[in-house]
């Protein structure tokens, strides 16, 4: 999109992200839980397990914490039942925003999802009022400067569904969600490694904030972030100047 920068947007926001280090950790602490219950403590059997049990190793998460995680999910320690919620809303201007919750009390994180989005000049919509402008898929993004022909052929060649070039140099890379960690894998191995790399909710239209009203819409996605329950906040909304 004209007018910002791709790059400096996503790093921006994993700056944010940096910032919680410790909130990470609890997020992926109940994310492999879950994934564990789900669909067993086998890594190379479990791709969402595979997923996080990556992440928690990038964001150097220590080994038992993550094997502690999956014995608890799996039944071989005691621990909370967590549930999945996805809820969806409208920021300022009617900005598009999904937030997914694992939670112990639906009751509880409703109304705390609900008074974040009222505090900040936002409101919640019913399922499926937002989702259907984003698209679940793998995303791999790569610095400007990367070798675009070279970084292209890589990723055809391990079966990735696009290659987008930004006007800022990065380089995305857009797979199906079962096949990125795959796709990943073989892009490090043809000596690409991503700076950005997560399966994510991807805006299909983006929404331009600047000066007041960037600053309010930033209060409102750190608020829905800082909840307990919120393990991902995604949005259509591109904050000016990140």
């Amino acid at each position: 999109m004209a007018g910002h920068s791709k790059w400096a947007n996503i790093q921006h926001r994993k700056g944010r992200q940096d910032a919680k280090r410790g909130k990470i950790f609890t997020r992926l602490i109940k994310e492999i839980t879950v994934a564990a219950k789900m669909g067993g403590g086998d890594p190379n059997m479990n791709p969402r397990l595979r997923l996080a049990v990556d992440k928690a190793y990038e964001n150097n998460m220590p080994k038992d914490n993550v094997e502690r995680a999956i014995k608890r999910g799996t039944g071989g320690l005691d621990g909370v039942n967590y549930e999945e919620i996805r809820y969806e809303g409208y920021g300022l201007h009617g900005a598009a925003i999904i937030v997914d919750c694992l939670t112990d009390n639906r009751v509880r994180t409703v109304a705390e999802v609900r008074h974040a989005f009222t505090k900040f000049g936002g409101n919640m919509g019913a399922s499926n009022s937002v989702a259907f402008l984003f698209k679940h898929c793998g995303q791999l993004l790569y610095a400007p400067g990367t070798n675009e022909e070279k970084l292209m052929d890589a990723a055809l060649e391990a079966g990735a569904e696009d290659v987008v070039s930004s006007e800022d140099g990065s380089i995305e890379v857009i797979t199906d969600p079962h096949e990125f960690a795959r796709i990943k894998a073989a892009m490090e191995k043809s000596g690409f490694k991503a700076e950005l790399a997560e399966v994510t909710m991807k805006a299909s239209t983006e929404t331009e904030f600047t000066g007041e009203d960037a600053v309010t819409m930033q209060k409102l996605l750190d608020a829905l972030e800082s909840l307990d329950d919120v393990q991902e906040v995604y949005t259509n909304a591109v904050i000016a100047g990140a």
